[in-house]
């Protein structure tokens, strides 16, 4: 039966994970090029060895989100939660750490299965509760955010040791930092689980058909359970990433980046209706989104009109993504 109803999955369901891995990243790429050359002309600072670092600091966060979301909206889904689930991990770590008198190596995996803990609640309420995703984690995105401030009644959590904010500021090879090193080990990881286990596979089927992929044999909703809990263990990591640049722990952290994450994924290729994505897409939207802000900053651009800028970057993406699929 598995055989058979593999055979008759629509062309689309195969096709699309060629593309994510073949001549999906082409466009991306291009675009990460030429806003390297453009910003490389707009200020003499852009093509530095120093600016470079500071760009791999500056989306080391929300790149370890992006993995997470990737998965999310490979299997058709979305996450609305990740920039809360961030937060509230983020104050339960310090709030453990300080007050709960635990251990900060203890406290950083708690924090880390307090995000897991929330996208599994994610997921069940998607699997079992029949929730479009889009209103179980917003509902989780405002759930966590509250939770985030009555831990410490709204205030930051400071006084991590010295180890641990060495981990995101201490450059190995006189470039590498332990959060930037991460970052780039879990992109990897992810890149060979989506690529070349049938696991990950498997997740490509889902975002093409649901309903197919059932019927081929995968547990649909076991899946969606696990990617949304990975997704938000990611937050909890991203969280503990964070917290060691920042030096403290801030239940306002986060604000806003659920819509970043989306867009470095979507302009890496991936479709919002499921089944086509790749790290490698997300990994070169991440370092459009960063590239582009760290340049704009570079020339003077306010943060106000950054927002316009990266607003209409989404929009051409999903414009371009949507013809695209119309096409074919």
């Amino acid at each position: 039966m598995t055989t058979e109803a593999a055979s008759t999955t629509p062309e689309r369901s195969s096709r699309p994970f060629r593309l994510a891995f073949d001549g999906g990243v082409l466009g991306p790429l291009v675009g990460l090029v030429l806003l390297c050359v453009g910003f490389s002309f707009a200020s003499e600072y852009f093509l530095s060895v120093r600016n470079a670092i500071n760009i791999l600091d500056q989306v080391t966060v929300l790149g370890i989100l992006a993995i997470g979301m990737t998965l999310v909206i490979i299997i058709g889904g979305i996450d609305l939660s990740v920039g809360s689930v961030l937060a509230f991990s983020m104050m339960m770590m310090g709030w453990l750490y300080q007050f709960g008198g635990v251990p900060l190596p203890i406290a950083m995996v708690l924090g880390i299965l307090t995000g897991a803990a929330c996208g599994l609640v994610s997921g069940c309420l998607i699997t079992f509760a029949k929730l479009p995703a889009f209103i179980a984690t917003l509902a989780i995105m405002s759930i966590a955010r509250g939770l985030a401030n009555i831990l410490t009644d709204g205030r930051q959590v400071v006084g991590y040791p010295d180890w641990f904010t060495n981990l995101a500021t201490v450059r190995h090879f006189g470039f590498l930092s332990v959060t930037v090193a991460l970052f780039i080990v879990l992109m990897v990881i992810a890149g060979i689980f989506l690529r070349y286990r049938a696991t990950g596979r498997n997740l490509f089927a889902i975002g093409g058909s649901a309903e197919v992929a059932r019927l081929a044999g995968i547990d649909v909703r076991k899946y969606t359970l696990v990617t949304y809990t990975i997704a938000g263990a990611l937050a909890g990591v991203a969280a503990v990433t964070l917290a060691a640049r920042l030096n403290s722990s801030q239940p306002s952290a986060g604000l806003g980046i659920e819509l970043d994450t989306i867009a470095a994924v979507v302009i890496g290729g991936a479709s919002l209706v499921g089944g086509v994505g790749s790290i490698a897409g997300t990994l070169i939207g991440v370092l459009i989104i960063g590239v582009l802000r760290n340049g704009l900053n570079l020339v003077g651009v306010s943060p106000f009109f950054q927002m316009v800028v990266i607003g209409a970057v989404i929009a051409l993406a999903v414009a371009f993504d949507t013809m695209s699929r119309n096409k074919n």
